[in-house]
């Protein structure tokens, strides 16, 4: 019988020997409506598998997500189920991202960031990072800008950082940052939230942090699989195909295109900007062509018209891992395909309406809740094609001394909302203001679009 000096699931997920699964949940504000939709997916297969309701903090031994995807990658390993998180989105979103008349864009972020941090206070309470109430392994991805360096924010117990240090070099141990306010660093996009400040050295100013889609970490799983198995970390896990496998759950994506004739006035400052826009995109692309050249994919994603979806291609050592994918393109070509796959008929009864190319650029938005309801169908569709049976076999983890996770799924509990019929009357028009102005943001973005003349 092996002596385990775990003393807690978390340790457990994270330092016993034995096979081990780690989720990442990429960025992408308002469409993280798409990732649930997947992880309700998931959690319905697993169950119908494992023959009993399960969620998902104790089948993963990591949980880590960036920005959005940190939201919910701190929900999961608290014990929340989907329908919770489901309904933090669809309820509490649209509270978010509202924009008060009175901000001037330029001079103030675009969304009050006080919105923000009450939801996630409500929700994650006074806990910090070492808190035991996160069940399982938890990371998220923030930058901290006044030093310019990406943060790995793990609850590693062994990690260098974990333990205050009083020295001369002294800091706050990780253990120690208040869960909520790294979420919230987590998810302060520039442009769109203020910065978090977060004490980090006694009797010196607070670092600075932003979103940490701004770094290269938007797709976690390549940092959350380096984070296992380089020595720095001390998690030291195997990597090998039968002994990891690496879950990638995406928010959407999409090439942003432009044409130089029609960049019009102001033709430097846009293409500037369209420039940087396709940044996140270019890098996450890049991730997953790591991904997919260093695990076992059942099914890959397509890259380019180059490399293709490199199935045959493998590094000199073999293959690392097994990596499983799933996201939805916000393209109109892969959503007609789709739509064909699963048939006209059904895929418009599920939207209501039949769908064009302005619904398509409209589903683009990271900051439009109006489009949280069309994400989230579009990606109930794709995951009932792409979440397949056969990826998820086995059981739940068998720890040292025979114990399995056991932690008990948790309840968000929402406020109660107190409103008169004249307050939800002017909700209702407001939403349909906000759907009005969408779509017609998307058509004009139509007419700026063409179709480009030959594939990258």
């Amino acid at each position: 019988m092996i002596d385990c000096k775990c003393t807690c699931e978390r340790d457990m997920h994270l330092f016993c020997p034995g096979p081990k699964r780690i989720l990442a949940l990429d960025g992408g504000g308002v469409r993280g409506a798409i990732s649930v939709a997947f992880l309700e997916e998931i959690e319905a297969v697993l169950s119908k598998h494992l023959q009993r309701p399960v969620h998902l903090g104790n089948w993963f031994d990591l949980i880590g997500g960036t920005s959005t995807g940190a939201i919910i990658a701190g929900a999961l390993a608290m014990g929340f189920t989907t329908a919770d998180i489901k309904r933090f989105y669809f309820e509490l979103a649209p509270k978010v991202f509202k924009r008060p008349f009175w901000r001037i864009v330029g001079l103030q972020a675009k969304f009050d960031a006080r919105a923000l941090r009450k939801e996630i206070d409500d929700i994650v309470g006074q806990i910090t990072l070492g808190s035991e109430q996160l069940n399982t392994g938890f990371c998220l991805i923030s930058k901290r800008m006044d030093t310019g360096s990406p943060w790995i924010l793990a609850n590693n117990s062994r990690a260098r950082y974990w333990e205050t240090n009083t020295g001369e070099d002294g800091f706050t141990g990780n253990k120690h940052y208040p869960l909520a306010n790294l979420v919230r660093a987590s998810t302060a996009a520039p442009f769109y939230f203020e910065p978090e400040e977060l004490p980090i050295v006694e009797g010196e100013e607070p670092g600075y942090f932003v979103d940490g889609g701004v770094t290269p970490h938007n797709n976690p799983s390549l940092m959350l699989f380096l984070m296992t198995i380089l020595d720095a970390y001390k998690i030291g896990w195997t990597a090998k195909p039968e002994q990891l496998t690496i879950v990638s759950i995406g928010t959407g994506s999409h090439r942003d295109r432009v044409i130089p004739e029609e960049l019009g006035m102001g033709r430097s400052t846009r293409l500037a900007i369209s420039a940087l826009k396709s940044l996140m995109n270019d890098v996450q692309t890049f991730v997953l062509t790591q991904m997919q050249y260093l695990g076992e994919c059942p099914m890959p994603w397509w890259i380019n018209s180059e490399i293709e979806d490199l199935a045959k291609e493998k590094p000199p050592g073999g293959k690392m891992f097994r990596f499983l994918r799933y996201d939805v393109r916000l393209e109109w070509k892969w959503i007609e395909s789709l739509r064909d796959e699963v048939g006209t008929e059904k895929f418009e009864a599920a939207f209501g309406r039949k769908l064009t190319e302005i619904d398509v650029i409209r589903m683009r938005g990271m900051d439009d809740p109006t489009i949280i309801e069309d994400v989230y169908k579009l990606a109930r569709i794709a995951a009932k094609q792409q979440v397949k049976a056969e990826h998820w076999s086995g059981e739940l983890a068998c720890w040292c001394n025979g114990r399995r996770p056991s932690a008990q799924s948790r309840q968000m509990v929402f406020r109660a909302s107190e409103q008169s019929s004249l307050g939800a009357l002017w909700l209702a028009c407001s939403k349909q203001i906000g759907i009005t102005l969408s779509y017609t943001r998307s058509a004009v973005v139509r007419i700026f679009n063409s179709i480009p003349r030959r594939g990258g």
